[in-house]
């Protein structure tokens, strides 16, 4: 194969890559637009629910694209057996780097209207019509799910790439679980319940460790709890002298028992159990745990779902406490 081959096929796939992420963002918008669209055309909003489906295939469609796009533009630029997982590793980080910039730019933009509105009726001191007040929540709620859908989707490829490797650095555990207890507190609060957290000891202090795993590790098990949770949601941080640890706690159903041993299963779900339709991708515990375990650590669940006020979830990440690098 010529050196101009290989180049013309990745240049095509970056393409395939552009309209992908159009594919998703369009499909992110029809949801989010579908009341407004269906108000629109009928008075009994009978066309939310296609527009709004429709507009869930093709987020799902676009994700799937995107991830397609990124593995084949690796596959399509040969380099030489001693260069090509540091080159893999390169280019990916780069790949993800202008993807997570040509969504969030606009996902931002979107966000910053929804709060322009909301400043605005809360400033005319008028009731403001619930169906607006809805479709501004609607947004503000489902704005840190698609951040994490495409996070979720770049670390799945990384994790494929087995010369990756942690980059540890100083880390504040506690400024890390706060930020995502900021994120997730409305959201909660929309479904009526409540995040508290806390820390053993009271500064917890730095640690060595990946923030950026840790970020998305306890993002996945606080996104999935504030999904199940009836009315409450702790996170606790401790440590021992050899690790640190991240307990999640949430006073949802509980997950049956015969369930517990496949929840950590790539892609499995409780749905895909009944073969019904999915409520998610059954890709966020997968990840939590691998990305723990590349971090020499690990991810646990306990959970009871009997009958009556015992029934909960509880998800701990274990991490060790490493030695400065260096």
């Amino acid at each position: 194969m010529t050196p101009e081959k290989p180049e013309r096929l990745a240049r095509l796939w970056r393409y395939g890559r552009y309209f992908a992420a159009a594919v998703a963002f369009v499909g992110l918008l029809l949801i989010v637009v579908s009341p407004v669209l269906g108000d629109n055309a009928s008075e009994k909003l009978w066309l939310i629910e296609p527009i709004a489906y429709i507009g869930g295939i093709l987020l799902a469609a676009g994700s799937v694209l995107v991830a397609v796009t990124y593995i084949a533009t690796e596959r399509a630029v040969a380099t030489p057996p001693g260069d090509s997982r540091q080159e893999w590793s390169r280019l990916t980080r780069e790949y993800f780097d202008l993807f997570g910039h040509d969504l969030g730019r606009p996902l931002r933009r979107i966000l910053g209207r929804a709060r322009d509105a909301r400043v605005r009726i809360d400033e005319s001191g008028r009731n403001p019509d619930p169906a607006l007040s809805e479709l501004i929540d609607e947004i503000e709620q489902q704005a840190p799910t698609f951040r994490l859908m495409v996070s979720n989707v770049q670390v799945l490829i990384e994790l494929e790439n087995p010369a990756a490797e942690p980059e540890i650095e100083a880390t504040d555990p506690a400024r890390v679980i706060r930020n995502i207890v900021d994120r997730y507190s409305g959201i909660a609060g929309d479904r009526g319940a409540e995040i508290t957290w806390w820390s053993e000891p009271e500064e917890f202090g730095v640690v060595y460790a990946d923030p950026a795993a840790l970020d998305h590790v306890v993002t996945n098990l606080v996104d999935n709890a504030v999904n199940h949770v009836n009315e409450h949601i702790e996170i606790r941080l401790t440590r021992n002298p050899t690790h640190f640890f991240v307990r999640v706690w949430d006073d949802g159903d509980g997950i049956p028992a015969s369930y517990l041993p496949h929840v950590f299963d790539r892609g499995w779900t409780p749905e895909a159990a009944g073969r019904q339709e999915r409520s998610s991708s059954g890709l966020g515990l997968f990840i939590a745990r691998a990305l723990a375990r590349r971090c020499d650590g690990d991810v646990t669940l306990e959970s009871v779902a009997a009958p009556g006020e015992d029934h909960h979830t509880e998800a701990t990440i274990m991490l060790p406490l490493l030695e400065r690098p260096g």
